[in-house]
């Protein structure tokens, strides 16, 4: 399973190079359109190469859905832990009422009752 996972990772690297160097124009990214950008009186623009652009958005892309998730699923987390608090504390519980019950008793025969 190891060597597929390594077969996979490197034929993605394999295709990532090659769009990289496939697309190394650079072209000229700006913060506005030139209509807006006059309104404002100011622009930012930066050139890059092409594939820094597409790979920059697609890796923007995952951490966007990754945080959206992220927090989409905090409801469910936090549930989960407050069902984890409580069976922690009904365990105790129990414990301390099995403690309670077989006090005075011999201890062989108090195991015994709390595996039956």
């Amino acid at each position: 399973m190891r060597y597929i996972r390594y077969a996979v990772l490197a034929a993605l690297a394999i295709v990532l190079v090659s769009v990289s160097l496939a697309n190394s124009i650079f072209v000229e990214l700006k913060l506005m359109p030139d209509a807006v950008a006059e309104l404002a009186g100011f622009n930012f623009a930066i050139s890059l190469p092409l594939f820094v652009v597409v790979l920059g958005g697609v890796g923007a892309g995952l951490v966007i859905g990754f945080l959206w998730e992220w927090i989409r699923e905090h409801k469910h987390r936090r549930e989960a832990a407050e069902k984890a608090r409580e069976a922690r504390k009904l365990n105790r519980e129990v414990s301390k009422l099995k403690k309670q019950k077989n006090e005075g008793k011999d201890e062989v025969l108090a195991l015994l009752e709390d595996a039956g």
